[in-house]
């Protein structure tokens, strides 16, 4: 009868706790909405885009018109030697062409025949253009577009670092919720051993069973007990861990209530990832774009070095005119004007050589690790698919073998109420359960986070 009763109390807690639901939970999706959110990686991310907007203000200063004044003058012995005043505005554009305006006004008694202007002043407007050595690109160009360059590369910074996030909070995540899953089990075997423990005991009072019984009852409560607080331990860690990933709106860290629960391990099971859409994806992966502006930047450098083989050819030329009203009465290259032309070029170009092979060999390294990261992560991605089959099928065998071992322990415990079994076989099918359900609850929490990896792999993390 004593039998009986404790196999009918254990079937009946197993079906209300299989019907138990949490209070209050933290859904996955809700959990990793408030990362990306909130967390701080995330406010870095956006501050990569910052970062790249002012790269690109800093390189267009390099086309801010110039606006520059000088003043010269000396006396000596009473006398006004000279004093020269120069106003004026340099533009720079992206063409490589420099506009330029002017203003002089000189006088003195030794001044330079050269510099003689009008008394009332002489305006001056032209500009100057590289017609070899900097026609295509130049430094300040070659700056403006790697400044665009790395802006661009910004978003896809950002968009890494977004993934690795993704990856860490859910990995955090479904190991808090196997924590808490085991935690379940493991209570559930104290609170069974823990009755058994009493209801033998009593047993033993009344002369039921031998008082050895209940030596291995006290023994098995013992050693769940154990595993329980092991289990506390690590579910305590784990939860610690998670709420590194949670922070609020102002910015400031946050911690789980105690009361709040994840998702459970088995609800909403995943399905099988759409590897053809993965595989493709893996052609757009962060790290392989981000080696992509690389190379670009590079380009950038050797289309710059390039022209620097090609003799500098400056030309100039101004308008000059005493009132501004008058240059558009001024011909071009009849009166009024000055002009001039610099050439100059090295002989053997050893160092301008050197420098685009540089450049080259550069590239050529580049595009090399380009390719082999490629290659790298297309075998982590299927390394990942792959993983995720076979967990998939451990899941699925291991799910049968719980059911077996849950068969046996309920016709262990029909043996048991009529006598035909002992109680350290009874034990010995319990603890076998539980270790199935512990496997189980392991494996599911693989499988999920072996889905984030595939994801990570193909180069995707937040939708």
């Amino acid at each position: 009868m004593r039998n009986k009763l404790i196999a009918v109390f254990y079937f009946f807690f197993l079906s209300i706790n299989a019907f138990a639901q949490d209070s209050s939970r933290l859904e996955f999706e809700q959990f990793m909405e408030w990362v990306r959110l909130y967390h701080p990686i995330a406010s870095q991310a956006d501050l990569n885009l910052r970062m790249g907007q002012m790269e690109v203000r800093q390189a267009r200063g390099g086309f801010d018109p110039m606006v520059f004044g000088n003043l010269d003058q000396k006396e000596f012995s009473e006398s006004n030697y000279y004093d020269k005043r120069e106003a004026g505005v340099k533009i720079p554009t992206w063409m490589g062409v420099e506009l330029s305006g002017t203003f002089e006004q000189n006088s003195g008694t030794f001044l330079n025949p050269e510099n003689k202007v009008p008394t009332s002043g002489l305006f001056a407007a032209g500009a100057s253009v590289n017609l070899g050595q900097g026609l295509i690109m130049d430094e300040r160009r070659a700056a403006l577009r790697k400044a665009q360059i790395y802006q661009e590369s910004t978003e896809v910074e950002r968009a890494k670092m977004l993934n690795e996030l993704h990856l860490m909070a859910a990995d955090a995540y479904w190991r808090w919720s196997l924590a808490y899953e085991n935690l379940k089990v493991f209570q559930e075997g104290v609170e069974l051993a823990t009755f058994r423990f009493k209801a033998i005991k009593r047993s033993f009072e009344q002369g039921d069973f031998a008082a050895i019984d209940t030596v291995e009852a006290f023994s098995q409560l013992l050693n769940r007990q154990y595993r329980l607080q092991t289990a506390e331990n690590i579910l305590f860690a784990v939860t610690q861990e998670v709420n590194t990933y949670l922070w609020d709106e102002e910015g400031q860290p946050m911690a789980l209530d105690p009361s709040i629960n994840p998702q459970s391990l088995f609800e909403d099971f995943l399905n099988q990832p759409e590897f053809a859409e993965l595989r493709t994806s893996v052609v757009t992966h962060p790290e392989l774009l981000l080696t992509d502006y690389e190379l670009a930047s590079l380009d950038v450098d050797r289309r710059l070095k390039g022209q620097q083989v090609i003799p500098v050819v400056k030309l100039k030329y101004n308008f000059l005119t005493e009132n501004l009203s008058e240059f558009d009465q001024s011909p071009f290259f009849e009166n009024n004007y000055k002009w001039g032309l610099s050439v100059y070029t090295p002989l053997l170009w050893r160092k301008s050589r050197g420098a685009i092979g540089l450049t080259k060999a550069k590239i050529d390294f580049k595009q090399n690790s380009r390719d082999l990261k490629e290659l790298q992560l297309r075998n982590k991605l299927e390394s990942e698919l792959n993983n995720w089959n076979v967990i998939n099928q451990q899941v699925l065998t291991f799910q049968e073998n719980v059911k077996s071992l849950e068969a046996l322990l309920q016709g262990e415990n029909r043996r048991f109420e009529i006598g035909e079994s002992s109680l350290f076989l009874v034990n010995a099918r319990e603890v076998s359960v539980f270790d199935s359900r512990v496997t189980l609850n392991d494996l599911a929490s693989k499988l999920r986070v072996t889905y984030a990896k595939a994801r990570y792999a193909a180069g995707l993390g937040f939708e």
